[in-house]
């Protein structure tokens, strides 16, 4: 039998604003990598983990995709076929926060989505924000020399109050393995404005390891939403006043586009 490819991946979050004033912000988190065929098999398996039940750790599908019963495989499917990037059935696991103690906010989850051979055939980008809107970029993913994916799309959402619209998210991704690493590049008219980052090791997604990550976050889903609110204060406080921005776009997801394997550069942490 194949070793689930669900897991756990630990590491550090990180956001970097630029201008007009610098602010920056790290802390250490872990994220979830769930296979969304393994989801059911995996709450059978494990104590701490459970699909649509309270538990120490659980997934509730309805927390992402549209919120409806339509499975969470279905609809990101119907989003691939749509932009004609099918993948004919194969996997689509997905990077997340789980439920903790019953509570969860993903500020961005991501669905890595492969074709039966094992290629990486696209990524969708799942971002929502604290006004209860959400907002999905879906990209073809063709890697580099390196094996990083670079991305890019324009911005549809508005998520933080302290940005404009006119905006472009530049994504550098190592896809899931022993390592994980998430960089987005927020970029107006004038260059770079902020960039944020996860960087994460791959964990065994066992009881033991639910419990060592839980026991080293045990607030972390409640820790997300506070610091949200906590780092706008001072943001505030600095004098980057608040920007309105337009409803939710119509359409649930907007297409991005694959950078030229050419034109991957070096980037330094």
């Amino acid at each position: 039998m194949n070793a689930p490819a669900s897991a756990l991946y630990v590491g550090q979050v990180g956001h970097a604003r630029l201008r007009p004033r610098r602010h920056a912000l790290r802390y250490r988190m872990f994220m979830l990598l769930l296979d969304l065929d393994e989801a059911p098999a995996l709450a059978r398996r494990l104590r701490w983990f459970s699909l649509n039940r309270f538990n120490l750790l659980s997934f509730h599908p309805r927390d992402y995709g549209d919120g409806s019963p339509t499975p969470l495989r279905t609809q990101v499917e119907g989003h691939l076929d749509a932009a004609g990037l099918s993948i004919g059935g194969g996997p689509i696991r997905l990077l997340c926060l789980p439920r903790m103690l019953g509570y969860v906010f993903n500020p961005l989850s991501i669905y890595f989505c492969y074709r039966h051979n094992g290629e990486l055939h696209a990524i969708l980008y799942e971002v929502s924000s604290t006004f209860g809107e959400r907002h999905s970029y879906l990209i073809p993913a063709v890697a580099g020399a390196s094996g990083t994916i670079r991305q890019s799309a324009e911005k549809r959402l508005h998520v933080s109050p302290f940005l404009d619209m006119a905006l472009r998210y530049d994504f550098r991704i190592q896809p899931p393995g022993d390592k994980l690493s998430v960089v987005i590049d927020a970029v107006d008219a004038e260059g770079l404005i902020l960039t944020a980052n996860f960087f994460g090791r791959r964990r065994e997604l066992s009881d033991r390891e639910l419990v060592k990550a839980w026991l080293a976050h045990p607030l972390l889903t409640l820790k997300v939403i506070a610091v949200i609110h906590w780092e706008g204060v001072k943001i505030l406080l600095k004098g980057i006043g608040l920007r309105a921005g337009p409803p939710a776009p119509e359409a649930p997801v907007s297409l991005g586009v694959a950078e030229p394997v050419q034109a991957e550069r070096r980037y330094s942490r």
